[in-house]
């Protein structure tokens, strides 16, 4: 099977665990996920399966958006309520526009310094592996992207507030909570996690692994029908190949404007673009360079 599928991760299972039981219950060892979700967190995992593991690179590199709740007057060495709390505030004086204001202060390019509780490497160990060692190292503060942040709710008596998060790869919700906090003055932590869409992937749409095994099991055309195929995910320009095109897809080999059945001069320099086979099977992508299109990537 070759595809990917929206699966809604549920608390207390790793991306791993996913992984690993849709292995399971698909009965097919080629599955890889697209971006690790913490244990506590639910929401959207999209799953690779066969050829789409190719994709999962790509799946990562694009934009996700989250629903989290934000405690105020704490701070953990997590930086979420799972962890250790190492200090408490008292978050009188704040108010709902102080919020407000300080939120706005994360939206755009900005730097974020990965939490310690992190699976980055640090010389071939993971930071949370240093972590639990009671170890703390310097992180390098990394350039990520938060393109909006909508405030759902602001529970001033519960001591939470609710936002909406759109960003880029690489943004830790755990730490833009700790950072709001730092900079209100009184701490913070995020409480909840829900991750509500990566790229074309909705968490209205997602599947529990429970939905999959009953689908794939009992109603197998409709469960093919939620396995979105790879090209779905770009939208990129499709060209079809035709002539001596056809042997050089086969290979891999460079392309030219010749070799498909439209017309690629309207395609411009660096465009990436899905190529079809004689047949109209979804084959690679490829990237104009210059008057030639190389492969960048083959299915």
């Amino acid at each position: 099977m070759d595809g990917i599928i929206n699966v809604y991760k549920e608390a207390g299972f790793t991306s791993h665990d996913v992984v690993a039981k849709l292995r399971g219950i698909l009965r097919q060892k080629k599955i890889g996920h697209t971006g690790t979700l913490d244990p506590a967190a639910t929401g959207v995992l999209p799953v690779c399966l066969g050829k789409a593991t190719k994709v999962c690179e790509l799946l990562t590199d694009k934009d996700k958006s989250y629903r989290a709740v934000c405690k105020l007057g704490v701070e953990t060495d997590t930086q979420d309520m799972t962890g250790t709390i190492l200090k408490e505030y008292d978050v009188i004086g704040i108010s709902e526009q102080n919020i407000r204001e300080c939120v706005e202060k994360f939206v755009g390019d900005i730097k974020q310094i990965p939490p310690m509780y992190s699976a980055l490497k640090v010389n071939g160990k993971k930071l949370y592996e240093l972590a639990r060692e009671g170890k703390v190292i310097e992180r390098k503060p990394r350039d990520i992207n938060i393109s909006k942040i909508d405030i759902i709710d602001i529970d001033l008596d519960n001591k939470t507030f609710t936002m909406d998060v759109t960003c880029s790869k690489g943004t830790y919700i755990r730490t833009l909570c700790h950072d709001i906090g730092k900079e209100l003055g009184i701490g913070a932590a995020m409480e909840n996690l829900v991750r509500t869409r990566v790229s074309v992937f909705e968490i209205k749409d997602a599947l529990t692994l429970s939905d999959i095994e009953f689908l794939s099991k009992e109603k197998p055309e409709k469960f093919m029908e939620k396995v979105y195929s790879v090209d779905s995910l770009f939208d990129y320009s499709k060209l079809s190949v035709s002539g001596d095109g056809i042997r050089y897809l086969q290979n891999g080999n460079t392309l030219r404007e010749k070799d498909f059945k439209e017309n690629a001069g309207n395609i411009s320099e660096d465009e990436k673009v899905l190529i079809y086979d004689e047949n109209n099977n979804f084959r690679a992508i490829y990237q104009k360079k210059g008057k030639e299109f190389k492969v960048f990537r083959m299915f």
